[in-house]
């Protein structure tokens, strides 16, 4: 069983339910292995913490950026809020270090990973959430994520990989992309899909991902530096 107090220490938050910190650690397939454990899964507070955070990025973008548009707000927040920045976020606050799961699970540590911590993250928040109240995850989600907007923004990472091939291709070439799903592998829970992305008849991409829309953002992000469009 792990000990929590290192990382409320590591956070400076103390739970006063530590349970509910428990839980937000807990991966399905922990439970596999130790079906006696008296507590759940995380999936639950995965599904509250989602909304929390969604609502607080959403508002302290509304705040900071009151001359942008609607679209481009929405597609900052999806940049602050993609598994990728999620899974970071949850490496560099420690959550890999304090994770319940499956002797399997603990092996890995490619993209399957990165998609536990990314869900890891989000019940972490649903779960201080349920703790402390929704100050307290404002605090947590602006030193842990909104710290990266002003770097999104310098950057342009708001423009997702999708966004910019269909741009580029559409611009340089005068074909708009096409995706299809090449093969899926892994059990219903954690299936991995392989998609291809086209530009006519040509494949300039693939991509590997847990949700068919992971694969195909991965393969736009393999045609874009293939074509040199990046």
């Amino acid at each position: 069983m792990i000990e929590t107090d290192d990382l409320e220490k590591k956070l400076g938050i103390t739970f006063k339910d530590k349970d509910y910190l428990l839980q937000a650690l807990t991966h399905r397939s922990y439970l596999n292995e130790n079906p006696s454990f008296r507590l759940g899964h995380n999936e639950r507070l995965e599904f509250l913490g989602d909304a929390v955070l969604e609502l607080v990025v959403t508002a302290a973008l509304y705040k900071k950026y009151p001359e942008k548009p609607e679209g481009e707000l929405t597609s900052l927040r999806a940049a602050l809020v993609n598994g990728d920045t999620l899974a970071q976020a949850a490496g560099e606050i420690g959550l890999n270090d304090f994770m319940l799961l499956s002797r399997g699970e603990k092996k890995d540590t490619g993209r399957a990973r990165s998609y536990i911590l990314a869900n890891a993250y989000e019940a972490f928040v649903g779960a201080l959430y349920l703790d402390q109240g929704h100050k307290s995850c404002e605090e947590f989600i602006a030193k842990t994520i909104l710290v990266k907007v002003d770097e999104v923004v310098e950057h342009k990472l708001w423009k997702d990989p999708k966004s910019m091939l269909q741009e580029e291709a559409q611009e340089q070439e005068g074909v708009t992309p096409t995706y299809r799903v090449l093969g899926e592998s892994g059990p219903d829970h954690e299936k991995l899909f392989e998609v291809g992305v086209f530009l006519g008849k040509e494949q300039v991409g693939r991509g590997n991902g847990l949700s068919k829309q992971e694969a195909e953002e991965k393969a736009a992000e393999a045609a874009i530096e293939k074509r040199g469009w990046k």
